[in-house]
C-alpha cells in the first residue's frame, strides 16, 4: 500500500472494477458539488458498493473496499440532469470516513497495489475463452476493447467482473481480492454455481 490520501465518495448499489465504464445520473447537491471539486482539483472519486442504506438521501454505509472513478465524459441529459461516464482506475482500501455537512462522504483510504502482470495460467484458460465469447457477442466491443490482453490474468478477471451478470456481492468479493490468480479461481467457482 502505497500513499493514503482523502477521497469523497459517491456509494452505489453497483461495484465498479478497474477498467469498466459506468454511467451515472448526478442530481443530489452533494454529488453535484463532489463533481465540481473533482474538475478543479483534476481528480477522481470513489465507488464503494453500499451496504447499509440508499443512494439518495442520509449518507450510506459503504463497503471498505472501492474503486477510483474517473471521469471521462459529461453532459446534460434530456431531463436536465448531469449525466457522467466514468472508468475505474485504482482500487482502494477504506481507513476511515467522515461526513460533510452536505452529507457527502469522505474516506481516508490506502490506495491498493497495482495489479501484477502474470500470464493466464492453463487452468484458467477457459476463462479466456469465456471471455472471447462474450465479446463477440457485444456490439462495439472492439472500440471498448481495442487492446484486449487475453493472455494476462488480471485483465482477463477484470474484465469478466465487469460482463458477467453477477450479484454485486459477488463483484464486491472480486474486487476485494489482491491477487489475480485468486480472483480468477473465484471466477471459476462462481461460473460453476450458475
Amino acid at each position: 500500500m502505497a500513499e493514503d490520501t482523502s477521497l469523497p465518495l459517491f456509494p452505489l448499489r453497483t461495484v465498479l472494477v478497474p477498467g469498466a465504464a459506468l454511467g451515472l445520473r448526478v442530481f443530489e447537491p452533494r454529488y453535484l458539488d463532489l463533481v465540481r471539486e473533482c474538475g478543479r482539483r483534476g481528480t477522481g472519486f470513489g465507488i464503494c458498493l453500499i451496504l447499509e442504506g440508499d443512494e439518495v438521501g442520509t449518507p450510506a454505509t459503504p463497503a471498505g473496499i472501492g474503486t477510483e472513478a474517473l471521469i471521462e465524459d459529461f453532459d446534460m441529459g434530456a431531463d436536465g440532469l448531469l449525466t457522467l461516464r466514468v472508468r475505474g482506475g485504482r482500487r482502494f482500501h477504506v481507513r476511515r470516513t467522515r461526513v460533510r455537512d452536505s452529507g457527502l462522504v469522505v474516506a481516508d483510504v490506502d490506495w491498493c497495489a497495482p495489479d501484477p502482470t502474470i500470464d493466464l495460467q492453463p487452468e484458467h484458460a477457459v476463462l479466456g475463452l469465456v471471455l472471447r465469447k462474450i465479446l463477440e457477442h457485444i456490439d462495439g466491443a472492439g472500440q471498448a476493447f481495442p487492446e484486449p490482453h487475453f493472455d494476462d490474468a488480471a485483465w482477463v478477471g477484470w474484465r469478466l467482473a465487469e460482463l458477467l451478470p453477477l450479484e454485486q456481492p459477488k463483484r464486491q468479493l472480486l474486487l476485494q481480492q489482491d491477487d489475480p490468480d485468486a480472483r480468477l479461481e473465484t471466477l471459476l467457482r462462481l461460473v460453476d454455481d450458475d
